[in-house]
């Protein structure tokens, strides 16, 4: 998910850079499998298990989704070199469209097409709060889409990326890769769930007021302190995050966010060869983060098939880098942050108009299905025009780039 690293394709009056062009291709193939995925379910309900079970179309989507950004949003600091710019960038690029999809669930729900989590009536301050963090996985939230926790963990990547860019630890991603995957591996039977968060309304928004104060006042620190007190602010940040991903995960679980931490960290290490930062040697134990999770997923064929796919995709789409891509399908990854926030949406609606999708003969909900994909890249066309790239101008604006 996922969210939106800068693009290969800049928009009107900005060059195509080439070079990129093979990561907004993985992007926009990655988002539109996503939407298969979850077009099982209210299009298809029959055959959503059978086809999870030898692939998870959904697991491979976004673990193309982590690779990418990890791939090239450290980059995109480092060129910068200034994490006041990264912080600006990433939250225009992020929120605009992120309350977007926000406000469209919960006017689905105030007309009756959808259900909101009955905590949002006990608790809506606290989940309120945990998603302007976008954090809101990461505090036992439910999230108001479901697409929205993996929002999460690349805030908490962004979040590390910021701590270790700050202590001078940002070009060590391979033991970084290798440290997630190890907790992945030897934590992931022992670590506790929900062990903050749980236990009443009251200890919920505790835990989200004390996490957002600590990172605010860490990141402030880390953007506008002296040497000692960023060093502490970056502390801080990486501890609470540290922490979060260690005791209060429940979805997807331990294991599976301690592993998307190591992919995205894999990525940067995968970066780091391709520019001649790291030597040849570190393709191998950058290997041995999808052999983790095929070993973490061994109860689960179709995760495992997804990781292994997801890891070859990238490595193909590395492979041909260099050739021009579709123009088609790096459109898709240009548009692939509204695809991936605002296809809940339009499935949703579906739902809500379509209760017993078996009714329906096959070629009906094949034509219903693309009418979904036509409507969904409709709308995300004029969200990238009118909500995303605005965004995008006013950030790099204010970030002087």
């Amino acid at each position: 998910m996922l969210s939106a690293p800068p693009t290969a394709t800049t928009g009107p009056g900005r060059p195509h850079t080439r070079r990129l062009a093979w990561l907004d291709a993985l992007r926009g193939l990655a988002s539109m499998v996503v939407v298969f995925e979850h077009a099982l379910a209210p299009l298809w309900p029959e055959a959503r298990d059978p086809v999870k079970a030898v692939f998870d179309p959904g697991w491979y989507g976004v673990m193309v989704f982590f690779l990418v950004s990890g791939y090239i949003v450290p980059a995109s600091l480092e060129r910068r070199g200034s994490l006041r710019a990264f912080w600006i960038s990433r939250f225009f690029r992020l929120w605009p469209l992120f309350t977007v999809c926000v406000a469209g669930m919960l006017l689905l729900a105030a007309a009756g097409w959808d259900d909101l989590h009955t905590w949002w009536s006990s608790r809506p301050a606290a989940l309120a709060l945990a998603h302007a963090t976008m954090l809101q996985n990461l505090m036992y939230a439910p999230n108001v889409a479901n697409v929205l926790w993996t929002l999460s963990y690349e805030m908490a990547f962004y979040l590390l990326l910021t701590a270790m860019f700050t202590l001078g630890a940002h070009r060590r991603s391979t033991t970084a890769a290798l440290t997630f995957a190890a907790a992945a591996v030897l934590g992931a039977g022992l670590l506790p769930v929900t062990l903050l968060s749980a236990g009443g309304a009251d200890r919920m928004l505790t835990v989200v007021l004390a996490v957002t104060a600590v990172l605010a006042a860490g990141l402030t620190a880390v953007l506008r302190g002296g040497r000692r007190t960023r060093q502490a602010g970056a502390v801080a940040v990486a501890g609470t995050v540290l922490l979060l991903l260690a005791v209060n995960q429940s979805y997807p679980g331990p294991w599976q966010g301690l592993l998307i931490l190591a992919t995205m960290f894999a990525g940067t290490a995968l970066y780091r060869v391709e520019t001649g930062q790291y030597g040849r040697r570190h393709l191998a134990w950058t290997a041995l983060v999808p052999l983790a999770g095929l070993w973490l997923a061994r109860a689960e064929p179709g995760v495992q098939t997804a990781i292994v796919a997801a890891w070859l995709t990238f490595a193909a789409a590395m492979a041909l880098r260099r050739r021009a891509m579709p123009s088609w399908l790096t459109w898709l990854g240009l548009v692939s942050y509204s695809i991936y926030l605002l296809h809940p949406l339009l499935l949703e609606s579906v739902e809500f108009f379509l209760p017993d999708p078996r009714a329906l003969p096959l070629a009906a909900r094949l034509a219903l299905l693309g009418a979904v994909y036509a409507a969904l890249l409709g709308l995300s066309a004029l969200t990238w025009r009118w909500v995303e790239l605005p965004a995008q101008r006013l950030g790099r604006r204010l970030a002087g780039s």
